[in-house]
């Protein structure tokens, strides 16, 4: 039997509290500071590349693996689809207005 399997996933638990905390940290931001609208933006943008980082090496085992230039395709091919993604609904909801 495998003793990976019976140990507690303790980075699991590390990585999840990491992400509350940026999470919190956004918001608290967000909602009780009086800082310029760019600045909280930039500011939260920042507190979600970290926190992705942070899912990328906890939770995606992004260390653990023997191929490493297939985590890195994937890693490649992961942001190319958060872009289309990000940048389409952006289109999509900014374009609806000029044709109402």
């Amino acid at each position: 039997m495998n003793q990976h399997t019976n140990r507690f996933p303790i980075s699991h638990v590390i990585g999840f509290l990491m992400s509350l905390v940026l999470t919190l940290g956004a918001a608290w931001v967000a909602l009780k500071t009086s800082l310029p609208a760019k600045t909280i933006m930039t500011f939260i943008g920042t507190l979600a590349f970290v926190q992705a980082a942070i899912q990328l090496f906890m939770f995606m085992h992004l260390r653990e693996g023997e191929d490493r230039r297939t985590n890195v395709i994937n890693i490649i091919y992961a942001f190319f689809l958060a872009i289309v993604i990000v940048a389409g609904s952006i289109w999509v909801l900014t374009s609806g207005h000029s044709h109402g």
